[in-house]
């Protein structure tokens, strides 16, 4: 149905391989015969997680993310281990990075967070039933937890003190499933 809109690899190879990231370099056709290059970093994909509590709030991380020098204010996340099951890989970052369990646990959706240049999926997981335990954070990794509300959460979205795009979409889903708008799945 969209092969009119479809590039085809004629060439690829890669430009940068580190431990965590590769920059993929393909000589591509586009629909109308031309060559071009196209450049993207694969990714191995994370899960972001939504920890409900029964009072409606919400498990929030404080986090020094180094690309851009400040702290964001994000949900629990991280990324997939090669052949990890996304929901094991979900229990396993909530567990590391907060020291939460959860009984209750619903996928929500997939989101490709930056389609021009990353081939990047995030699996995006409700847990509702939270039992607090001590954390494990990785080696290297330094961050703080907090409760917050629904409302206070989508309200710095709005002043723009969350911009983090995972939590973005993530909040939006918490707001209409808290709301009863959309059942999850």
């Amino acid at each position: 149905m969209d092969e009119h809109l479809k590039e085809t690899k004629v060439d690829s190879k890669v430009a940068y391989k580190g431990p965590f990231l590769k920059v993929q370099r393909d000589t591509v056709r586009l629909p109308d015969g031309k060559i071009t290059i196209r450049e993207y970093i694969r990714h191995p994909g994370a899960v972001v997680v939504l920890p409900l509590f029964e009072d409606g709030s919400v498990l929030m991380e404080r986090q020094f993310r180094y690309p851009l020098d400040r702290v964001f204010l994000e949900f629990p996340a991280g990324k997939i281990d090669p052949n990890e099951d996304h929901l094991e890989c979900a229990k396993r970052e909530l567990l590391e990075e907060t020291g939460y369990t959860a009984s209750d646990w619903q996928f929500v959706c997939t989101i490709h967070n930056a389609i021009a240049y990353s081939d990047e999926h995030l699996e995006i997981y409700l847990a509702k039933g939270l039992t607090a335990g001590e954390a494990k954070l990785d080696d290297g990794e330094f961050l703080e937890t907090f409760k917050a509300s629904v409302s206070d959460v989508m309200n710095w979205i709005r002043e723009g003190k969350i911009s983090d795009v995972k939590t973005v979409i993530g909040a939006f889903w918490l707001d209409k499933i808290t709301r009863g708008d959309w059942p999850v799945r």
